[in-house]
């Protein structure tokens, strides 16, 4: 079922382009570009600036995961811009004084990470300084921008997490009130944070580029604003030490890989939820999806039996790999996929999360949850593609309702703690200079010699399956690429969330509303549990993508209208 004519049109250029989860963003990653940088230095540029004007879901301190596809060397690289818990951290802690959740606030904080990703990639494969690529998100922050419907309408759900800290409410609310869409939103003590950042690097850039970086860095990880963290934390009984600011740095190393067809796909690894999208391409191989039909019945069942599958795979195994052992060369492998599709039944779904493969590790009965999902609109996305080849992909995040602002700062110090398993005997528990499992996963798919696709998205647990979804979309049933993006989306929630306190909905599908009825009244007769979404919602996803053809020399970029997303180039 191909998608009428989309909304908007697909950009296509020949110089450079950059897609981005916020207009804004996407102008400032332009300017870089325009400037003379590379895709790079475009974005985290772009990233950057989505900490100040998607604050609500992408923090400063937060994390920031990349994936760069460097020309020169036709090689990809990862940068995990993902924090561990402190060293600090008893593993039983939860378990024996939190009723076996991780609370709000600062206990959930783990080390923050995304700005040494984001100096990380500059200072790496980039071409310009900190300074010059935070610009335009100090001048965001500091003069501030037009609040937008999306931001509003979450800071209004989570008004009361942000009434409970002072430092938090008197940026969110600024008066006492919450912000009206339409009304200039500012945040001065981030900009003072980054503005020191920058001037600290030009203080040591007398001594190279590559010195001045580093200053930039340290004023961050071991200057003032460490600093304030530290104390903050003190204060407020946290957990983080100036030791483990203060040692951090982003892993750098290869992605995780496999081919679909003619199309090598290319994630982060089972830190985060990447590879479910491997694994699920891998139980895809073989089938002539096409025949079946684009959005079809045969084509969504198909599609979210496999997911199932990854996902139950997901929940067994993955964890820290630093840590864990994660059987991740058997999960993704065609050998193991041949078997474990053998479970798919055409004619009727799982009525529950299937039980793992079986790799070591017996499945886990989870109790269903009551309701609707209600997830939480957090995280990020920008792509971009430079004239000489070189793209970048990275899905910042951390929302603002987790834990508190440090006073003074602007600063919210990683939250995403709340991704790990209260209970450190869980693959994904907690454990001192342990990593939580990240819903974040920017991802890049390589068709032969000639097409390049850098492609991710925000939603949770529905990143993966948004990606997939438009993946296929393209190079499957040859949409264009605002087409695929547009197209209506599905998404099974037959597993447990990502997020406390871990909700679970027995096979749960929620579907779109463009849709057809006729579809979804098939699907629920092989045991589908059906949820009816309206048309462009927001917790479909919000991809953003661009395809480079190097044959033709043009760059195709879209993003998606169910978000504040929007795509440029030249």
């Amino acid at each position: 079922m191909a998608a009428s004519f989309p909304h908007r049109p697909t950009i296509a250029v020949t110089q450079h382009a950059i897609s981005a989860g916020h207009y804004l963003a996407a102008t400032a990653g332009f300017d870089i570009l325009q400037a003379g940088g590379n895709a790079i230095d475009a974005g985290c540029a772009a990233g950057i600036a989505l900490g100040v004007l998607q604050s609500d879901l992408v923090d400063i301190a937060g994390v920031a995961p990349i994936m760069i596809y460097l020309a020169d060397k036709q090689e990809v690289v990862t940068i995990a811009g993902l924090g561990s818990w402190p060293k600090a951290l008893d593993p039983e802690l939860f378990q024996r004084e939190h009723a076996g959740k991780i609370p709000k606030g600062v206990l959930r904080t783990v080390v923050p990470a995304a700005p040494d990703a984001w100096i990380t990639a500059l200072r790496r494969y980039g071409t310009m300084s900190f300074g010059e690529v935070a610009a335009a998100a100090i001048r965001l922050a500091r003069e501030g921008f037009p609040m937008y419907p999306l931001m509003a309408a979450s800071l209004k759900r989570h008004e009361t997490d942000h009434r409970a800290w002072p430092s938090t409410a008197a940026i969110f609310l600024p008066n006492g009130r919450l912000p009206e869409t339409g009304e200039v939103f500012r945040q001065t003590d981030l900009a003072a944070s980054l503005q020191y950042m920058a001037d600290e690097e030009r203080a040591a850039a007398s001594r190279g580029r590559e010195a001045g970086l580093e200053g930039a860095r340290d004023a961050f990880y071991r200057g003032d604003i460490a600093r304030k963290i530290v104390a903050f934390m003190k204060q407020e009984g946290g957990l983080l030490s100036a030791e483990d600011l203060a040692e951090y740095r982003s892993p750098v190393g290869p992605p995780e890989r496999r081919r679909f067809g003619d199309l090598e796909v290319f994630t982060c690894g089972a830190w985060c939820q990447g590879p479910v999208l491997l694994q699920t391409l891998a139980l895809l191989e073989g089938t002539d999806l096409s025949c079946h039909g684009q959005n079809s019945p045969d084509y969504i069942h198909h599609v979210v039996e496999a997911l199932k599958l990854a996902f139950a795979d997901r929940e067994a195994y993955y964890g820290d790999p630093a840590l864990v052992e994660v059987p991740l060369a058997s999960l993704i492998s065609s050998e193991y996929a041949a078997e474990r599709k053998t479970l798919i039944r055409s004619d009727r779904a799982f009525p529950e999360m299937p039980p793992p493969g079986d790799l070591g590790r017996a499945g886990a009965r989870f109790r269903a949850s009551i309701g609707d999902p209600n997830p939480e609109p957090d995280t990020s996305y920008v792509c971009v593609a430079d004239r000489f080849g070189n793209l970048f992909s990275a899905t910042p995040s951390d929302g603002s309702y987790g834990s508190p602002v440090v006073p003074g700062t602007g600063l919210i110090p990683s939250n995403r703690g709340s991704q790990s398993r209260p209970d450190p005997r869980h693959p994904a528990g907690v454990a001192p200079g342990k990593r939580p499992r990240l819903t974040p996963n920017p991802a890049l798919a390589i068709k032969g010699r000639d097409q390049f696709l850098p492609f991710g998205t925000p939603g949770g647990d529905v990143q993966t399956q948004a990606m997939l979804q438009v993946l296929l979309n393209l190079f499957t049933f040859g949409q264009d690429v605002q087409s695929a993006i547009e197209s209506p989306r599905f998404a099974t929630y037959s597993f447990p969330s990502s997020f406390a306190p871990f909700e679970y909905y027995p096979g749960r599908l929620a579907v779109e509303g463009r849709i057809p009825e006729s579809v979804t009244e098939e699907l629920a007769r092989r045991g589908h549990q059906i949820q009816r979404w309206p048309d462009w919602i927001w917790t479909a996803g919000a991809v953003c993508a661009i395809l480079a053809d190097r044959r033709r020399g043009v760059l195709e970029a879209g993003a998606d209208p169910r978000r504040a997303a929007y795509a440029i180039g030249w």
